[in-house]
């Protein structure tokens, strides 16, 4: 006879159900829970990268305005509990191995079973709303209109740079991803995007007028100081502050300032070590350009010794033939997921003659006295995360 299940081991087991876009089984679900709660606010993020760090700066500016903040992202990097927060702190394992509990026997016997991201955006609703938050920072899991998340109803909607993402589900075309992310747009609701390339702003701009929804594009990146480095996220930083303003929160600036100024986003060009070793959750060919462009800003002209693992449908050959501008070297690692793309068939695909090493597992990646880069996938941050700076690594598929 197998063994039991632990609550999260089980959790984890319904990735094996697969995506199912659509919305009907997350409807059906927070019913079941009579979610969201009377007091739930949302403002909803949708786009292809700087999703996490923008919805970080939004709950970090409303958190120090005073605000009962909720945050909902994902993937995690280390532990199942940083998907869910509130006023930045996290569940314990415990709160959140009961609710997995009492949450199991209300799906039992469900076709379609819910699927591993719908029974987690049920957990942090409920969790939240037993907390007390009011206004929750709810970022989409992939695309947006057939997202879980898109069931609720937002304050206000933010969309982030759209670019090529998650092609077999939204589509081939720039185009045809931006109809997808457009689809949290609702009637009558402020959106606000940061700057798209041209067939994507008009796609939102149509979107936007079709719905009656007031769209603004902000025009300028925030200018102050940031722990986060990169233009990219001066861009993030001034999206955010849109964000709450068209939410309806009008927040001294001083509280922005300080709001932006102390969040805390993990694996966005952070330095472990003193700068010994740098993570980065670039794992597509515009998160890329955006830490090559970070890089050379910190480090001028010094080269980088790349760590780089990768999942199956991402863009990894773009990203490398990008990344090889900046690397002296390229150390290839089989990430910790059922959906890991081989070292060795990762390193078929490197830049021309920059070398080349692979390796089975992370740790033997990072010995050696050099500044090191790690990148490519939020599952490697992740793990490097807990292998360097400690916790116990939890790989999820999704």
């Amino acid at each position: 006879m197998p063994p039991l299940l632990t609550a999260l081991e089980w959790l984890y087991s319904v990735q094996l159900f697969g995506i199912k876009p659509g919305l009907d089984n997350t409807r059906r679900l927070l019913r079941e829970l009579a979610l969201p709660g009377s007091s739930q606010r949302f403002i909803h993020v949708a786009g292809t990268n700087g999703k996490g760090s923008t919805c970080a700066f939004i709950e970090s500016i409303l958190r120090t305005a005073g605000e009962r903040t909720g945050l909902f992202t994902s993937p995690h990097l280390v532990s199942f509990c940083e998907r869910m927060r509130f006023r930045g702190e996290m569940p314990a394992m415990e709160e959140v191995e009961h609710a997995i509990t009492a949450l199991r026997p209300i799906v039992s016997g469900w076709n379609p079973h819910p699927t591993f991201f719908e029974l987690t955006l049920a957990l942090a609703l409920d969790w939240l709303d037993r907390r007390g938050a009011e206004i929750i920072v709810l970022e989409t899991g992939m695309g947006g209109r057939m997202d879980a998340t898109n069931v609720i109803a937002p304050a206000a909607c933010v969309i982030t740079p759209i670019d090529m993402d998650h092609q077999q589900w939204l589509g081939s075309t720039l185009a045809e991803i931006a109809a997808e992310k457009a689809g949290i747009i609702k009637p009558g609701v402020p959106v606000v995007c940061a700057p798209q390339r041209p067939e994507a702003e008009a796609l939102l701009r149509e979107t936007a007028a079709r719905l009656g929804a007031p769209i603004t594009f902000i025009d300028a990146p925030w200018l102050g100081p940031l722990p986060l480095p990169g233009r990219h996220q001066q861009w993030n930083a001034a999206l955010a502050a849109a964000a709450v303003d068209a939410a309806g929160f009008r927040v001294p600036e001083a509280f922005i300032r300080k709001g932006l100024a102390d969040t805390c986003w993990p694996a966005r060009f952070q330095r472990v070590q003193g700068g010994r070793f740098i993570i980065d959750g670039a794992h597509n060919p515009h998160g890329s350009a955006s830490l090559i462009a970070a890089w050379r800003h910190e480090y001028g002209a010094e080269k980088a010794h790349i760590v780089f693992g990768a999942v199956a449908a991402k863009e990894f050959a773009a990203s490398l033939l990008l990344l090889g501008q900046i690397a002296v070297s390229f150390s290839f690692v089989t990430v910790n997921s059922p959906r890991a793309v081989p070292a060795a068939e990762l390193a078929s695909h490197a830049p021309a003659g920059i070398p080349v090493r692979c390796f089975d597992s992370l740790p033997s990646a990072l010995e050696g006295p050099a500044r090191m880069l790690i990148c490519g996938s939020l599952y490697l941050c992740g793990e490097a995360l807990a292998l360097l700076c400690g916790g116990a690594f939890e790989p999820s598929a999704q």
